[in-house]
């Protein structure tokens, strides 16, 4: 509303005061309104609060409903791989492995191929070399597999290097390393007592990975005879490719790298060092309580989180005649039984373990849940398959049950667009309301003017006259 800052000049009563007072009475309903408003604004910001805490717990008991395809028992279930000598091997294991103990002796690890080229100390080599790269020409590296004395390149795997005539062995490592970008082989030098060596290596290990040189005399080797200028002696520097070779209980197994996956159902291998002749032990065992003791105390958490939430929000305070954001709401009342029918969920079947309770899942006094890990261990051991089929059961139900609270079609989904088309509802009301009020003070502002202008006008006439009353005959006379 507009202050009035000229009414009363000419009357000199305060009639700024007098507009302001009639006012604050003709608001009344439009702060009514306001404070109606605010409340339901406070209601909707309960309702996501509310919404918010019980999303989390639902998707908590999501967490607890298997993958498609996979069994309750297998949701759960783990398994841990240890090998006694750690120093030959490491070992992890996953869904699909199967408890046992195994003996391990690792014959062989597997090795890369590596060839270098001669140095002074072998004058014949050296000198082939260096008329080859006096040449030069086209360098064919190929790739292939070694079977015995059979070579057999891969071709997707050769690559063609042009070596310039008078080339040094720098720039033949610089041409091969331009040429091998996906990494499958790489080019070094090694300055050592007896000079430079180029030092040719394969990416991966095994015989699936031999290196062929052909193309320029001096810088040939043929892996089926293993003959060329280039070796791969390990005196010189070089080194054969070979396979990982072990034993697992006896039984003979090969793998062209030293992790190995494909021999033992759900165990991978990583081979470290030989053992020949002491043989070590593979140990895997099955875990069937950590991750399902961890799934249930997230959805304890999730569980206490929202009873919590739902009891401040419903709470009244005699003392302090302190209300809860939500007391009395029934959108909280409904959530709160929902969330009490959800817990008495039965497994169904002929297990012992039907409710939570069965396996040491608590209700307490203060509406919190609480997990008695022996009770819950002991079921395990008695009835694995039971109680994760009991597991599964609640998260199903709770999904569901909670969808029905927090889905988009919702029971706080429909409390809050109801909240809002209130809201604008009475938004409106102010609105017009606070038109009427502009409406009406404009009334009593106009009507109070013309009273200051009247009262105005009948004092300068009262002056007046009491100017020409004391002019009169024997005024004078009279004041004596």
């Amino acid at each position: 509303m507009a202050s009035i800052a000229s009414l009363g000049v000419g009357s000199g009563l305060d009639l700024s005061g007098i507009v302001n007072s009639l006012m604050a009475v003709e608001a009344q309903p439009l702060t009514a309104l306001q404070k109606k408003e605010a409340s339901f604004q406070s209601r909707i910001s309960s309702l996501g609060s509310l919404k918010s805490t019980l999303s989390s717990l639902k998707t908590a008991a999501e967490a607890l409903i298997p993958s498609t395809g996979q069994t309750a028992a297998n949701k759960y279930a783990s398994f841990k791989a240890s090998v006694a000598e750690t120093t030959v091997a490491s070992a992890t294991a996953s869904t699909g492995a199967v408890s046992g103990t195994y003996s391990l002796e690792v014959t062989a690890l597997a090795k890369a191929h590596r060839l270098t080229t001669p140095t002074t100390a072998d004058a014949v080599g050296k000198a082939a070399m260096d008329a080859g790269l006096a040449t030069g020409g086209t360098l064919t590296i190929d790739l292939g597999k070694l079977d015995g004395s059979t070579f057999t390149a891969d071709s997707t795997r050769s690559l063609s290097v042009t070596v310039a005539a008078g080339a040094t062995l720098a720039n033949v490592r610089d041409a091969i390393n331009a040429k091998a970008t996906d990494g499958r082989v790489s080019a070094t030098i090694v300055n050592g007592t007896n000079g430079q060596q180029l030092v040719l290596s394969s990416a991966k290990t095994g015989n699936a990975n031999v290196i062929k040189l052909s193309g320029i005399s001096g810088l040939d080797f043929d892996p089926a005879t293993a003959s060329g200028t280039l070796s791969q002696d390990a005196a010189k520097g070089g080194l054969a490719a070979s396979d990982a070779a072990f034993n697992l209980n006896g039984i003979a197994a090969t793998s062209s790298t030293n992790t190995v996956s494909d021999v033992l159902d759900g165990v991978t291998l990583t081979l470290q060092k030989t053992n020949i002749g002491s043989a070590t032990t593979l140990t895997v065992t099955k875990d069937s309580t950590t991750n399902l003791t961890a799934s249930i105390n997230a959805f304890i958490t999730a569980y206490n989180t929202a009873a919590n939430t739902v009891k401040s929000m419903g709470a009244y305070n005699a003392e302090t005649k302190a209300a809860g954001a939500l007391q009395g709401d029934s959108t909280l009342r409904g959530a709160q039984t929902q969330l009490r029918n959800l817990l008495q969920t039965a497994a169904g079947g002929s297990s012992a373990y039907q409710t939570l309770s069965n396996i040491g899942v608590e209700l307490q006094k203060d509406g919190t849940l609480k997990l008695d890990s022996t009770k819950l261990n002991n079921a395990v051991a008695a009835d694995y398959t039971g109680v994760t089929t009991l597991v599964e059961k609640v998260g199903s139900a709770f999904k569901t049950g909670l969808d029905s609270v927090v889905g988009s079609s919702g029971s706080i989904t429909a409390a809050t667009d109801s909240t809002n088309r209130m809201i604008k509802e009475i938004q409106k009301r102010q609105e017009a309301l606070s038109l009427r009020l502009t409406q009406i003070e404009a009334r009593y502002t106009k009507q109070f003017a013309s009273l200051d202008t009247l009262v105005a006008g009948m004092n300068q006439t009262s002056s007046w006259l009491t100017q020409q009353l004391a002019n009169l005959p024997g005024a004078y006379s009279s004041k004596n």
